[in-house]
């Protein structure tokens, strides 16, 4: 279970555990705006609902390293489907597929990934999408922001968690 972080202004930062969320409201460094009604936290001094979005009360460093790589933000940046083909894809159900394969030198980048599906990823083999005679549905790119990640991402627009809905922009 995710948290969404804000920034002062409500701006989207992060998603991040609800564990993490809970150490800083304990540090007093973030209030809880939202709770998810199902999960609730026990402790032998107090019970209490898993934060679903939370907001930072004072100015905070923001990290430089911009938006992380990852499956599940490669996943949300390719709309959750086959850049190949189009067919629409569970997290669980994509393929990472390089397309400078890593045999020739191809690095782990976003301009690099994109999802696919098994059989896609297996016609293509190893060869780049020219040789494969295989057309990419758009052109891979690094996200700017974790708001621009989430605005273009038919994953979070369907299936976002309810508490986020507020605080996301709505295609």
């Amino acid at each position: 279970m995710e948290t969404l972080i804000l920034s002062v202004s409500y701006e989207p930062l992060a998603r991040i555990s609800w564990r993490r969320a809970v150490s800083l409201w304990a540090l007093d460094k973030v209030e809880i705006l939202e709770a998810y009604e199902e999960a609730l936290i026990c402790s032998p001094s107090m019970v209490m609902q898993a934060p679903a979005v939370a907001r930072f009360k004072g100015r905070h460093r923001r990290p430089r390293r911009g938006v992380k790589l990852s499956r599940s933000n490669l996943h949300a940046r390719d709309g959750g489907r086959c850049q190949y083909c189009g067919e629409g894809l569970t997290l669980r159900e994509a393929t990472l597929d390089h397309i400078l394969p890593r045999s020739r030198g191809g690095k782990n980048t976003w301009e690099n990934l994109v999802i696919a599906c098994r059989p896609c990823n297996q016609s293509k083999a190893d060869r780049t999408p020219e040789e494969a005679h295989m057309r990419l549905r758009q052109s891979p790119h690094k996200p700017r922001s974790l708001q621009e990640l989430l605005w273009f991402s038919h994953r979070w627009r369907s299936g976002m968690p309810e508490p986020w809905r507020g605080y996301l922009p709505q295609a």
